[in-house]
């Protein structure tokens, strides 16, 4: 149970979009192995009922086992958790759905997804588990010059697959990531089980006002990924020191005024915007200050700031990282 007397701002709420998405979850990309079960059995005991897994982060194993303690010592019940993984580049092809599926369901000890989604709109030639698992970007890492192998399969196809998954009792719901609006339209035309959620990076640096509003339209509710910013990017050499959101004078001044820290101010912007926000953490005081945003609001003014510094700055954009990590050049976005 959520210790109330320590926390009593972590009640979760609900994203409107998707009844029982809470609105904070924890991120488990980079979540180092070592440290997963922990963190997550620590998380839940937090209030943490939302988490957001994914094949590619490589971690689902111990993810699944600092679950499976959390449950164990009647931290929670399953039915109060929402688990989320995603489907990889590398099993796009119908054929391989399920099975990247059921191996996401082995490794966190599920017997149901409460959301699966597609991670990206690319797809790769299939790696099978015996030879590498995650498969990772390149196909070969063993070869002179690594580089991604791009298949021809329709995002329809894949979808379709989606779909099955769902009809078949393996996931609750099912969902995309990292769609432009006009793909999402796409999507949206020609599935027979429309997208219940749709993850995105959004922050207050690339705020993304026109995705959020058109999937809020269609009833799609929205996760955002990265909620704070570079933070997760600048070891990666994907972002500088000097792009934080959480240094930025606007989030400084507001935090100074609320007497909250700068990154309960950006989540809390967030989630009143009507997002799920899923920030990664693992050191206890991170999980404990992170979960504290639902005893406080932002007043208009306030939001209108933090609305004010969008600069469109993408942290995580295939179009970069692909080239100069992968060896090859893969834009996704405009």
């Amino acid at each position: 149970m959520t210790d109330s007397k320590l926390y009593p701002e972590s009640v979760p709420q609900a994203v409107p979009a998707a009844v029982g998405l809470p609105a904070l979850g924890l991120g488990t990309w980079k979540l180092p192995k070592p440290q997963a079960p922990a963190v997550i059995r620590e998380a839940v005991r937090l209030g943490y009922r939302h988490f957001d897994c994914a094949c590619d982060y490589g971690n689902e194993a111990e993810v699944g086992a600092g679950l499976a303690s959390a449950l164990r010592e009647g931290l929670c019940r399953r039915d109060d958790l929402w688990v989320t993984s995603k489907l990889w580049n590398t099993y796009h092809e119908p054929k391989q759905v399920r099975a990247a599926c059921e191996r996401s369901l082995r490794d966190l000890q599920l017997d149901v997804l409460d959301l699966y989604l597609v991670h990206f709109p690319i797809a790769l030639a299939y790696v099978p588990f015996d030879v590498r698992y995650p498969p990772e970007w390149v196909f070969d890492p063993a070869a002179e010059k690594p580089v991604m192998k791009p298949i021809a399969v329709p995002y329809a196809d894949t979808w379709g697959a989606m779909e099955a998954l769902q009809r078949a009792g393996l996931v609750k719901r099912i969902g995309v990531c990292n769609l432009n609006v006009s793909m999402l339209r796409e999507v949206l035309n020609t599935a027979s089980i429309r997208p219940a959620v749709h993850q995105f990076e959004a922050h207050p640096y690339l705020t993304q006002e026109r995705q959020v509003r058109f999937c809020q339209s269609e009833g799609i509710a929205v996760t955002a990924f990265s909620p704070l910013g570079a933070p997760s990017y600048v070891p990666l050499g994907m972002a500088r020191p000097d792009e934080s959101v959480l240094a930025d004078p606007v989030v400084l001044g507001i935090a100074a005024a609320l007497d909250r820290t700068p990154a309960q101010v950006v989540l809390r912007w967030g989630v009143q915007r009507g997002c799920a926000v899923i920030p990664k953490a693992q050191d206890p005081a991170h999980l404990a200050e992170n979960a504290r945003i639902f005893g406080f609001s932002l007043g208009e003014a306030q939001m209108a700031a933090i609305d004010a510094l969008d600069r469109r700055r993408r942290f995580n954009d295939p179009g970069e990282f692909c080239e100069k990590a992968f060896g090859t050049f893969f834009p996704i976005f405009d």
